[in-house]
């Protein structure tokens, strides 16, 4: 095969470290924005960029060309470093060192999209560790509970 193609749909998630300093709903816009940004200089495209003042979800189709880990690192690093240019009240900010990512079908990328841009909505219903755990059993993904939480 001469030519390398793909597509890839992954749902990620991750969240803010310690619950210490927490995402203001005026600025979660701007930061799902440049969140969005980072993913397309990552040759990535960004379908849906969504969270609440916790943590973030993206749904996005992956470049062939660079590892899940690395994209992930790279929104972490550098929206971590954005944000806490916004004010003082960020200057400690960061994610927690893990994430979650899922592959999507294309088959299920419509319902995931509405799943993420109802975010608001859904955790005023289910926690964070409620839904990550969903996630965790959904893939069949084997886990130590004593590490998934940083405290």
């Amino acid at each position: 095969m001469s030519q390398s193609l793909s597509q890839l749909y992954v749902h990620i998630t991750f969240h803010v470290k310690n619950n210490k300093i927490r995402i203001r709903s005026q600025d979660d816009l701007e930061l799902y924005a440049y969140m969005g940004a980072l993913l397309k200089d990552n040759q990535s495209n960004p379908i849906i960029i969504n969270g609440v003042e916790d943590h973030v979800h993206i749904l996005c189709m992956m470049s062939k060309n660079i590892a899940l880990a690395k994209l992930v690192e790279e929104i972490k690093r550098h929206s971590s470093r954005w944000i806490k240019t916004k004010d003082s009240s960020y200057k400690d900010f960061s994610w927690q060192g893990g994430y979650g990512g899922f592959s999507v079908s294309p088959s299920l990328l419509e319902r995931t999209r509405k799943y993420i841009s109802n975010q608001k909505e859904h955790h005023k219903k289910v926690t964070f560790k409620e839904e990550y755990l969903m996630f965790l059993k959904e893939y069949n993904i084997e886990y130590n509970e004593n590490y998934l939480w940083e405290t």
